[in-house]
């Protein structure tokens, strides 16, 4: 009897593997070669989502957030974005920002069900462990008892009502790089009735 079962594992380990190099290579020839650059398929999609669910600990899912909603909370989660999310997230949470258009597979519309159906603990567990396999890092560990993350939570639940001021402000809040920064001080050089200084010039020997 024991010998059947083991010989019955054996098996369906055999078919399960089997299959799974079976979908590999459909999906390698689907995609060219694994190319980052096309477009996720539906299956794809749909397996990326189910293992999402697959990671997700019991425990995560009827995790209430600590931390009370509040204007002041959601300022704060909306800086964190503004500065840390919104770069492969867009500020509005769309996705539709260079990085997050160029993975693979490419950043979610956070503002749909998608997202908006998880729990708070599962976007909390998300935010602080990541997913593998995917482009989401794991951000945890950066404060005690994840505070920043648990606001975080407030702001993309308030992504779908996010108003044309409020992304106005995140614009702001985005970083910047040294191009950026140079044109805002000139801008405001130009404002206050200065004459921008122009960048030293490189000499030639």
């Amino acid at each position: 009897m024991a010998r059947n079962l083991m010989w019955f594992a054996a098996g369906a380990i055999a078919i399960v593997v089997m299959v799974g190099l079976g979908g590999l290579i459909f999906l390698k020839a689907a995609a060219n070669g694994f190319s980052a650059r096309a477009e996720p398929s539906f299956f794809e999609a749909v397996a990326a989502e189910q293992a999402r669910a697959m990671a997700m600990p019991a425990s995560a899912t009827t995790r209430a957030n600590p931390v009370a909603k509040s204007k002041e909370a959601l300022d704060e989660g909306m800086a964190h974005w503004a500065d840390h999310c919104a770069i492969c997230h867009a500020n509005d949470g769309s996705g539709q920002v260079e990085m997050g258009r160029q993975m693979y597979p490419h950043s979610p519309d956070m503002r749909k069900d998608r997202t908006q159906k998880l729990s708070d603990g599962e976007l909390f567990y998300i935010i602080e462990n990541g997913i593998r396999l995917s482009g989401m890092p794991a951000w945890g560990g950066s404060d005690a008892g994840g505070q920043a993350s648990w606001k975080l939570v407030h702001f993309i639940r308030h992504l779908p009502d996010l108003s044309t001021a409020e992304i106005a402000q995140m614009e702001q809040l985005n970083p910047k790089g040294p191009e950026d920064k140079e044109l805002e001080e000139q801008e405001k050089q130009f404002l206050n009735g200065q004459t921008p200084k122009e960048a030293p010039k490189e000499h030639k020997h």
